[in-house]
């Protein structure tokens, strides 16, 4: 693992609009690595990761992701720091009028790819490394939700990304799915990329432990995996 985090921050505090989320923020993550983020609703996991691609400006500490510092980064830097991010929706936010090649066609043209042959190949690509290479020709309509997100996540792994912000992926699936889309996940660890997953998915969590970062009066805080988290403060909190 390398020395060098891909993301750090340090005693950074973030805000929607004025309103103050989470207060002296300080934690890293490392290439390659799998991270949790839970905590309940309105808690700051939203915040924290709309902070991480630039959505939300950082008004106080210190935070890099990748290569750029989130206090001085200008306007026209954003799409430079949000190639190196992969973003994976609970509700997949996919365009129901087009297939999944078309889908995947339309990112890659838009984030400045010209050749035709590459875009080809790349969107082959993504769709083997999620299990999908035989369904780019469906329109999402004719998927189902666990195949939806695949399809997200092979949006997600276009342009190379070096971390991937997964917010709440297994929400609206089944709990076989979502074991799934977790090891899908994992598995692209493997790569060197690091994937930050927010969840309320706390079957998920009893099962597969990784390290895991919780959002909690103001705070984020690590916590203790030899210590059984306490998982029933968290659950129905809608």
């Amino acid at each position: 693992m390398e020395e060098k985090p891909i993301i750090e921050f340090k005693k950074c505090d973030l805000f929607q609009k004025d309103h103050l989320i989470l207060k002296d923020v300080t934690f890293d993550i490392y290439p390659g690595e799998f991270v949790y983020l839970i905590g309940r609703v309105g808690s700051g996991k939203t915040t924290l990761i709309k902070t991480i691609n630039a959505q939300l400006p950082l008004k106080k500490g210190y935070a890099r992701v990748g290569d750029h510092f989130l206090k001085t980064l200008k306007k026209r830097e954003v799409p430079l720091l949000r190639r190196n991010l992969g973003i994976v929706f609970q509700d997949f936010q996919l365009l129901t009028d087009r297939t999944v090649y078309e889908n995947l066609y339309f990112v890659l043209k838009a984030t400045g790819w010209k050749d035709r042959k590459k875009i080809k190949e790349r969107i082959g690509e993504v769709l083997q490394s999620v299990g999908m290479e035989y369904k780019d020709y469906k329109k999402p309509h004719q998927l189902s939700g666990g195949e939806q997100q695949r399809i997200v996540i092979a949006r997600a792994l276009l342009n190379h990304p070096r971390i991937i912000l997964a917010d709440e992926p297994t929400g609206n699936l089944d709990p076989e799915t979502s074991e799934g889309i977790l090891h899908l996940l994992k598995d692209i660890t493997q790569t060197g990329c690091a994937v930050l997953f927010a969840t309320h998915n706390y079957a998920l969590l009893k099962k597969y432990q990784f390290r895991t970062l919780k959002c909690e009066d103001l705070s984020l805080v690590e916590m203790d995996r030899k210590e059984e988290i306490d998982f029933s403060s968290l659950i129905h909190e809608e």
